[in-house]
This record gives structure tokens, sequence and C-alpha cells, in this order.
């Protein structure tokens, strides 16, 4: 299997390519720049107010992520970054954002040709950044079915992947709705299935396995053309968490909208599946609350891969 070759790689590996590229194709994308050109830095924080946000080039998750609400917060940061033995992880591999209020989606694609066979919006019950630096259940749910916010994500998510020019195989794509305009801003993407068992709740809500799927497009020529049909059209959702318990028990969970119990030492997670996505949110909701009761656990989010 070729793979990708390298300048298209680093579109869905470097956040300030990836984000140069999209707005340059009339996606909208927070304001941003490298921490490399001490000017840029200074202009861009005299024209955006702040917040601002300061994460890594090419780390996943909210790894490395930090919010400044002053100038004097990024100068500091970009001293303390340059101040790091390895070159890696000083700041010219840092970019500077906009920090934009709002809700978090993801869009995660089956891509063939340069086409989207298929695709699955979701929206994060709170910012997964949110989640890392202040604890509590990580959330994810399908959206609403033909509804107005899952159409315009999908033909974003549609322009996106042709604009970077991935070929085929998988993508995980993140967008905010601001709150003050509505609209959809492009955050960043990876040609990866995503984690946190987004995978499975797909599945669970449409019957198709991600991974399953891109091995066939890997391995068959013959299903290039082809549109990937769902089983079903369900919706699902998935609430997770780190548990004080090593191995945490959800047997006083009993709906039977569960159809996946998460089973990994100190996590603990539920994954629902309904016909009514009313019922999957009510669940969601209340899983919440208990799983605060039950189980929550927090933990630093890390400042750099370990």
């Amino acid at each position: 299997m070729p793979g990708m070759n390298s300048s298209v790689a680093r579109l869905f590996r470097d956040k300030v390519a990836m984000s140069a590229k999209a707005r340059a194709a009339g996606i909208d994308v927070p304001d941003f720049v490298a921490l490399i050109n001490h000017d840029e830095v200074r202009e861009l924080m005299s024209r955006v107010p702040p917040p601002w946000i300061i994460k890594p080039r090419s780390d996943v998750s909210a790894i490395g992520i930090r919010k400044a609400q002053e100038a004097g917060d990024v100068w500091r940061a970009i001293d303390e970054l340059d101040a790091r033995e390895k070159l890696g992880e000083r700041s010219a591999h840092y970019l500077l954002a906009h920090f934009i209020p709002g809700e978090v989606f993801h869009v995660d694609s089956l891509v063939n040709n340069g086409q989207v066979r298929f695709a699955g919006a979701n929206r994060y019950g709170r910012p997964p950044m949110e989640v890392a630096h202040q604890g509590g259940a990580y959330i994810s749910q399908t959206l609403a079915h033909a509804s107005d916010d899952e159409k315009r994500l999908l033909e974003i998510n549609r322009k996106l992947i042709k604009t970077l020019g991935l070929e085929k195989g998988v993508a995980h794509a993140e967008f905010i709705k601001s709150v003050s305009d509505e609209r959809f801003y492009f955050l960043e993407i990876a040609a990866r299935v995503g984690g946190a068992y987004i995978a499975e709740v797909l599945e669970a809500a449409s019957g198709i396995n991600l991974w399953r799927e891109w091995a066939k497009i890997e391995l068959s020529a013959e299903q290039s053309w082809k549109r990937i049909v769902p089983e079903r059209r369900d919706h699902a959702g998935i609430i997770l968490s780190l548990a004080k318990q090593e191995y945490p028990d959800t047997s006083a969970y009993t709906d039977s909208e569960i159809v996946y119990r998460v089973k990994k030492r100190h996590h603990v997670g539920l994954i629902l599946r309904s016909p009514k996505l009313e019922r999957v949110t009510e669940l969601l909701d209340q899983y919440a609350r208990r799983f605060a009761n039950d189980f929550i656990a927090v933990v630093p989010p890390l400042e750099r891969v370990e």
C-alpha cells in the first residue's frame, strides 16, 4: 500500500499547513499564525481580541494546548517553549489561534478516488479541550439525520477533503459552531480513525465499521466507485470517563439502549443506540450525572506526548 506522498501527508499533520490550505479554499478558519515571526504574532494579537489558543502544530487531542488571556501570556509561553532542550518542542512547532466559543463537532469519513463515500457527523457534549483540562465525562452523539447542521457539516467536509487532496482512506475532521455568528469553523483534520471509541459509535448508528471499510478500500480496486451504504439510520452516542475504580462495575446501568461497555483499566464508558435521537440525548444526560457520583476521576492533561 503506497499511501499518500509527504506533501499531502503534511496537510493532515501540520495544523498550520492544513489551516492555510483550507482558508485559501474559502473554508472558514479561526485566525491563526505560527509562532515563528514575532511581528506576525503581534499583528494577530492587535487585530484579534483574546482569548487565544496556543497549541502544537502536530500533536493530537488536548496535549500541550493552553489558553492565553493577554499578550503577556503568549510571550511567556514562547519563552518557556524556547527554553526546552528538544528542538521539536520549541515555539516554532506551535501556533497561536483565535479562541472561538461554541459547540464542537466531528465528521468521520471514508474516502476513495478523492471522493467521500460515507461520512457521519457527531456533536461533542463538551469541547474535548474543556474535558481534558477541567475533567468530567466525554460525550459524543450523532446529529439529527438531514438536519441543517448535518447538511452543512457534510458539505464543508467534502470540500475540505477535496481541497487537501486525500485520495483514499479515512479522515477525522473537527469543526466549531460559533455562538456569535453560528458559522462552522474548521479546527483540524487527521487521516486516521478518530479515537475515544468514535468508530464504535458510528458503527452502532449506521452498521458501518470504519476499520473494515478502510481495509476494503485499500485492498480492492473494485471499491473505487462505490458509495458505502449504511445498514441502518439509527442514532448513537457515547459517555466515557476516567474512573477512580481500576475496573468499574456498570451492571447498575441496565437500559436496553446500551450496546457496548468499555472494558479498559481505570476507564468507564457506555455506547447507546436508539432510533430516536431524543432518547440517546436523555440517557446521556442521565448518565453524565450518575457517572459524576459513581466513577469520575480527574488527572491533569499531558503537556507533551509520553
